[in-house]
């Protein structure tokens, strides 16, 4: 039996897993291969067999900036969870695995009265899509606070632990390859007031709660803001809230979010953000970067 034959038989590798129901869209089509990772060993398991070899792979986090084809994605998809989403809190810094979400890990710096990660609490990712593209909000991002992070290139095998210049973070990207996990993370933090800590994220949950669409269908913001501007800012003045294809439309409430409903597809995403981009462009001669990722599309 080859190793990913034993793989499969084991259940740690599957066959045409649907992806919708791991987006925060809930679209898109079944994975190849995916396998969900419970600890260091299984990863391990996973690169030796070579199933993540000359096919392509996908690190799949919390699915929150996320639009996977309806056709699904045609290679490899790793989920890391169990041991990879502990969060340790030494004096000054917080470790946390590529799999821990951003808001545990605010309040568990909070609970220890150290400051530094309360914006984190406002980013529904997870640590490993953090560094990847260096996720931020309210004029903090990712790379301000990260001391390293250990990646794991999934085709090789191979280990490198990095800093934020290592990385190359800049806004919305690093380097970090599609082959390559981020498995842990750790963040410099620094003793503060814990009371005022608590207000910093209780203010950001409540702007949240107040400026986004909340409780509904959607992966965040979808374009990058261009230099000097704010993306959903130029859309709204085009007028564009509730421009609609088929079952996804613009926000009403914030511009830069597009809302889901229950019979939309990943095209209708995809198309709406095309017709979009081709708006502004038109109007303005800004070429709006998405800022969510397409996965399994064909270009």
């Amino acid at each position: 039996m080859s190793a990913v034959a034993d793989l499969e038989a084991r259940g740690l590798l599957r066959r045409d897993v649907p992806l919708g129901p791991l987006t925060t869209y809930r679209s898109g089509g079944p994975a190849r291969w995916f396998a969900e990772v419970a600890d260091p060993a299984a990863l391990a398991e996973i690169v030796s067999s070579g199933v993540t070899i000359n096919q392509p792979v996908l690190v799949l986090g919390r699915g929150s900036n996320l639009v996977v084809s309806d056709a699904g994605f045609d290679g490899v998809v790793i989920q890391l969870s169990g041991s990879f989403t502990r969060i340790e809190v030494a004096s000054e810094l917080v470790i946390a695995g590529g799999a821990a979400p951003l808001p545990r890990v605010a309040r568990a710096a909070v609970d220890e009265g150290l400051r530094g990660l309360e914006f984190f609490v406002g980013i529904p990712g997870s640590v490993g899509g953090a560094v990847r593209q260096n996720a931020g909000c309210f004029g903090v991002e990712t790379k301000d606070v990260l001391r390293s992070a250990e990646l794991i290139d999934l085709s090789s095998g191979e280990t490198r632990r990095a800093g934020p210049h290592d990385l190359d973070l800049t806004y919305r990207h690093s380097n970090v390859r599609p082959s390559e996990v981020v498995v842990e993370a750790s963040f410099r933090v620094s003793p503060g007031d814990q009371e005022e800590a608590r207000e910093e994220m209780r203010r950001i949950t409540r702007w949240r709660r107040e400026n986004q669409p909340g409780g509904t269908l959607n992966a965040g913001s979808v374009f990058k803001n261009p230099p000097g501007a704010a993306a959903g800012e130029i859309i709204d003045r085009l007028g564009l809230k509730g421009l609609r294809v088929g079952d996804v439309r613009v926000s009403e409430k914030h511009a830069n979010f597009f809302v889901a409903g229950p019979r939309a597809t990943s095209a209708d995403i995809r198309r709406l953000v095309n017709e979009v981009k081709s708006r502004v462009f038109e109007a303005t001669g800004t070429m709006l970067e998405t800022e969510i990722q397409f996965v399994g599309f064909e270009e």
